[in-house]
């Protein structure tokens, strides 16, 4: 099969990878160093999945008509990148791999005729240097249909599955909504400057993360959102950090998602925009919160300070100890 996949970072490039092993034919999106360096030395695999060596064919857009295709570009930039690629990608099934609450829903005027899905991803990778991409951590990838068919969301679970572990969900929403309360994690990394499992060892700081991931909560469901699960976010952690107090929904916090990183650092995907200075999706993950609870009535204090610190990095590079971050975020 002939797969597009625009975005070759962290996880297009996984993904790139992988399905290059199996035999696909694989064509990736590219710019800057990352596209030099794929087009010179191939796109390297490493970590979780073993070592892969892809020879892809590398381009700044899609050359081909391919039959199916994932985008995997950050929030900020996924109608930009659709539009550059929306005569290859007329009609074909299409996979947002994407964080935030719009993915495939906001691309509709640009990809009219595409079955569109959208998936959450647990994979932990990192792309911090050209060409080659570090799987921290191997994870589910949950798919749910947008305007693709139940049929075709299996089919590119069949596809995806062959080379990660793939499962499907009845609702977007929620597994957006599920994915936006995990990815507040990344604000932890991302303030500190250091891995998820160095970050989380502040229990003032997990305690502030277990703050944002209640306003999260509280939001999704004031808009009427059944919050799907995720295995980082089983039902069970779910109620104790809505229901429990903060300091023991923190230690629960800690146990739930410790259990699950491994010893690999682990910089999650804000960071890794940090580190190579690139604009972050902080708008797209805590910045939808606070969209969202303004619009609903819900308070978001923690959600609004993690926004403003974040930016404060990207403008000045200046990263918090973990006990400042916790009392900057909860401020």
């Amino acid at each position: 099969m002939r797969i597009g996949i625009i975005g070759a970072g962290a996880l297009g490039g996984t993904f790139a990878a992988l399905l290059d092993r199996v035999g696909h034919e694989v064509v990736v999106t590219a710019r800057g160093a990352q596209l030099a360096a794929i087009r010179e030395r191939g796109l390297r695999l490493e970590g979780g999945y073993g070592e892969v060596l892809a020879r892809v064919r590398a381009e700044e857009a899609l050359p081909v008509t391919p039959d199916l295709a994932l985008l995997a570009v950050k929030a900020q930039d996924a109608a930009a990148a659709a539009a550059q690629n929306a005569r290859a990608l007329d009609g074909v099934p299409v996979v947002v791999v994407q964080n935030g609450l719009q993915g495939p829903q906001a691309l509709a005027a640009v990809l009219p005729t595409s079955p569109r899905t959208g998936a959450a991803s647990m994979i932990a990778a990192s792309f911090l240097s050209p060409g080659v991409v570090t799987v921290t951590a191997p994870g589910v990838t949950v798919l749910a249909a947008e305007t693709a068919t139940a049929a075709q969301r299996d089919a590119a679970a069949a596809v995806l599955g062959a080379v990660v572990e793939v499962r499907t969900a009845p609702d977007l929403a929620g597994l957006q909504w599920s994915k936006l309360v995990v990815n507040q994690l990344n604000a932890a990394s991302a303030i500190t400057g250091t891995p998820l499992q160095a970050a989380l060892e502040s229990r003032a700081l997990t305690t502030a993360v277990a703050a944002a991931m209640r306003e999260t909560i509280r939001v999704a469901r004031a808009d009427g959102v059944r919050l799907e699960g995720l295995p980082a976010l089983p039902p069970a952690l779910i109620r104790a950090i809505d229901r429990l107090p903060l300091p023991l929904a923190s230690r629960v916090l800690r146990r739930g998602v410790a259990a699950r990183m491994g010893d690999v650092p682990n910089p999650g995907s804000t960071l890794q925009s940090l580190r190579r200075g690139r604009p972050t999706e902080i708008d797209h993950l805590s910045g939808a919160v606070v969209a969202e609870g303004e619009r609903l009535g819900v308070p978001t204090p923690v959600n609004r300070r993690i926004v403003e610190v974040v930016h404060a990095i990207e403008a000045t590079g200046a990263f918090l100890p973990a006990g400042e971050a916790a009392r900057a975020l909860q401020a």
